[in-house]
């Protein structure tokens, strides 16, 4: 079956069976190796993109519900890194084995778009069933405090319009 559905900003078809899940879409049709398989259930969130907006289990999602949706990867959180929660991400340290950090860093960009200043109850709210094996739950948190931080606000945005500032 072919399915359309935009892919990191760009339209992209593929040709796979209706009921297949998106993370194998992603990662074995369309070469994307961002996404990773955790648990196959939606349990540990290592396989967390987002789908229109939201962050979404993609190894229970079948790629048929994707159909016409905007669905954005690690790979298109941002093309050189410098996403504020990649740079908080590098500065806290917060990796150890890094097997869960794409769908951390997913869920975490999905609560900064919904919730730019966060506590720490909306943080364990919103990274809640994202699994660290290493246990590198506090750095998360930092990472995120750090990366509301970093993130310019609308106000902040519209100054950099007026001076021609560029965004770091």
């Amino acid at each position: 079956m072919s399915i359309t559905f935009k892919l990191n900003g760009k339209s992209t078809t593929v040709d796979a069976p209706a009921d297949m899940p998106l993370l194998w879409v992603l990662r074995d049709v369309l070469d994307l190796k961002g996404t990773k398989f955790g648990c196959g259930m939606a349990q540990c969130g290592a396989c967390t993109v987002h789908i229109k907006g939201v962050a979404t289990r993609s190894c229970v999602t079948p790629v048929a519900a994707v159909k016409g949706a905007e669905v954005t990867t690690i790979e298109g959180l941002s093309t050189d890194g410098t996403h504020p929660l990649q740079r908080a991400w590098e500065e806290v340290d917060v990796p150890q084995c890094g097997y869960c950090q794409a769908g951390q860093l997913m869920s975490a960009a999905a609560l900064l778009k919904k919730t730019p200043n966060p506590t720490d109850a909306d943080i364990d709210a919103a990274m809640n069933g994202n699994l660290c094996r290493c246990g590198t739950y506090l750095r998360i948190r930092e990472a995120i405090h750090k990366a509301a931080a970093m993130a310019p606000t609308p106000a902040t945005q519209a100054g950099r319009a007026r001076t021609g500032a560029s965004k770091r």
